[in-house]
């Protein structure tokens, strides 16, 4: 597996649905941007499709598909524990260099919505 980025809410845990949700808003301003600018921004600003998948081991996480070549896919999954849950963002060896870009994106985003400490793919924090 590729590289991980951590999302630690300051305070409670954090649900798989609310991570959903987030991304839901994501792409929701994104499309008014768009339209403001008269421009498909919503497309480079999201270039995923939304999965949600099941696994046994892993439990339930979300497959950010890309939407062309530039992007391969992202997978985010959720700790739910109460007290020490987090939000993990993976890049798999597959990742392009526009997934790298949107993952510290999306990350950076969650982090602020979430309100938490956030743990990039290089290892550096940066709190919200």
């Amino acid at each position: 597996m590729g590289r991980s980025a951590y999302i630690y809410p300051k305070k409670g845990g954090i649900q798989l649905e609310k991570v959903k949700e987030l991304l839901s808003y994501f792409q929701q301003i994104t499309t008014k941007t768009g339209e403001q600018l008269n421009w498909k921004y919503d497309d480079r600003a999201f270039p995923y499709t939304i999965e949600e998948k099941v696994d046994e081991e892993l439990g339930s996480y979300l497959l950010l598909k890309g939407k062309d070549e530039n992007y391969d896919h992202l997978l985010i999954g959720v700790n739910e524990n109460e007290e020490d849950g987090y939000v993990q963002i993976t890049l798999p060896e597959s990742a392009t260099h526009g997934d790298k870009g949107k993952g510290n994106e999306l990350a950076k985003f969650l982090a602020k919505k979430i309100k938490g400490n956030l743990k990039l793919f290089n290892g550096r924090v940066m709190p919200f």
